[in-house]
Formats: C-alpha cells, structure tokens, sequence
C-alpha cells in the first residue's frame, strides 16, 4: 500500500513543504511514482520518516539525520550518547535559568520598587548589564555570602539606597583623588580607601574577609562591567582598576598572618567555589528591581 504526500503529511504531522525539502535533499524520496508522476509513499518510507522525525526532535541537522540513517550501524549510538550528554547539559542551563527568575521575583515581591526616575535620582551614572548580573547569580546562586547579600538588597528601603549611594560616591571620590594625586596604590592613603570599601560592603550587603575582598577586585579588573557599578565609565582613567586592586591587596596583607601573606602576593588570588560577594553599593542597587545581581 501506498499513500499520497498529503496523506503522510497528515499523518505525520509536517507539511507537504518539509515532504519535498527532504527528497529534494535526498534525505527521503518515495520509492514510488503515480501514473502522473506524483510521490508516492511506501510503508518502509514512513518508517524512514518516523526515524527522520525522531531525531529531529532531540535536535539533530538534518545533515546528521542523513549520515546516521546512512550507517546506522557505525554512528547512531555514539551520536545518540553526544546527544544525550549535550541535552542534560541544556536542561541543567534551563533549570538553572528558572531558579534565576524564582529568585527575581522573589525580589520582586520583597524588595524595593523604583519607578525610573527614582531610580536615576538614587543610582545616577551608576548602569548595570544584565548578562553581568545573570551570570552572576548562575554562578554564585549556591553562595551563604551571595545569598546574604541578596536579602539584604531586599530588604532596603528607597532612604537606604539613598544614603548607600551618597557614601558609595565620597568613596569613589576619595580613590579618584588618591589615584590622580599619584598617591602609591600600597601607601597608607590608598590602604585606607581600600578598607573604607570593604567595610562599606561588609556594613550594607554581607561580611567581606580580606581574602574575599581581593577576588572582588581581581573581578573590577578582569571584567569592566563589574568595575562600571564601583566607578561609572566618565569617572575611569587608564590603570584605575589596578590600581584598587593593587590597594585592596596591601590591605589584606596587613591583615593577615604572615603564612597567607605570601599567598596573596601572587599575580591574583585564587577564586573558591562557593564564595559569593557584592563588590560595591552600586552592584547589587539593581537587585532592588529584582534583577538577582551579585557575586
């Protein structure tokens, strides 16, 4: 027995279009020609379309299909195991994706909504990237310290982002003035402005040790969008993001004992699973609008 195009399209699901796209492409010709020449398909044509159809579902190209159905034998299972493996990597990225948007609306419900100009009279130059902000909540979503901080974004008010802010910006002046006055980035001033930071941190968002302190700056220099929420792109200069970190550096080590010491005089330091942090007023001032920002 034998069915017409429509027929198998019906029966398929697909339109006659996808029909003769796949035997233009050789993919899959009926064996069979009406007396006016029309397709014409076989029972062993639909088995070769359900197959057809079965991978494209798990996402193969239709290249692949072809390749597989040409020597099943030889590649479908290795195929079906790269397959496998790249779905449970996609719904691992998925799932993950649906806890960020359960936890923004989290904060969404619980947090502080600015209408757009309260939000420029607060946060004024101060920006934030929304991949910067997502990747960041991807990789630090199991962190005490992120998860602290995100609470306590939360839970401030339209005043407390207001006066966070306020000191946020004498802050930024002070290492502006330092950096341009060619202050030495391990001198007492600038160890000074480096400790001002990680207290302000430490005071609005969640505890920040020495340690954790110099990976939020290893981050302002290998990432410029973390670096734009401590200090907007018009205020930068050439260097000023080493320069903090240089700072932050020689404060940790004035802290702590002198077998770490030797540590973190490395080139940078090394970043631990599970740390989460805030790197400034500004990096989580979004979290406000539920946006899940934070590190």
């Amino acid at each position: 027995m034998s069915y017409t195009v429509g027929q198998v399209a019906g029966f398929a699901g697909v339109t006659v279009r996808t029909l003769h796209h796949y035997d233009r492409t050789g993919l899959l010709t009926p064996g069979e020609r009406s007396a006016g020449g029309y397709r014409r398909y076989s029972d062993t044509d639909l088995a070769r379309l359900q197959q057809i159809l079965f991978y494209r579902e798990l996402g193969f190209a239709l290249d692949e299909i072809a390749e597989i159905l040409a020597d099943p034998g030889a590649c479908a299972l290795d195929q079906l195991k790269a397959r496998r493996q790249a779905l449970r990597e996609q719904i691992g990225k998925l799932e993950r994706l649906v806890e960020v948007a359960e936890r923004a609306m989290e904060v969404q419900q619980t947090g502080v909504r600015l209408s757009p100009r309260e939000r420029f009279e607060v946060f004024g130059e101060i920006t934030f990237d929304l991949s910067y902000a997502t990747e960041a909540e991807l990789k630090w979503q199991d962190s005490a310290g992120h998860r602290a901080a995100m609470q306590n974004a939360a839970a401030h008010s339209k005043e407390d982002w207001a006066r966070l802010m306020a000191e946020a910006a004498d802050w930024r002046d002070e290492l502006l003035a330092a950096f341009d006055d060619d202050e030495p980035a391990a001198g007492e001033r600038a160890r000074d402005i480096a400790e001002a930071h990680r207290l302000h941190i430490t005071r609005w968002f969640t505890d920040c040790p020495p340690d954790m302190h110099l990976r939020i700056a290893d981050d302002f220099v290998d990432d410029p969008r973390a670096f734009a929420l401590v200090v907007p792109p018009s205020q930068q200069r050439p260097g000023l993001a080493d320069y903090l970190r240089t700072a932050v550096r020689a404060n940790a080590e004035a802290q702590v004992e002198p077998h770490i010491q030797r540590e973190i005089r490395g080139k940078s330091h090394p970043k631990r699973e599970g740390d989460g942090w805030v790197g400034d007023a500004s990096v989580t001032a979004p979290e406000a609008e539920g946006t899940g920002e934070g590190r």
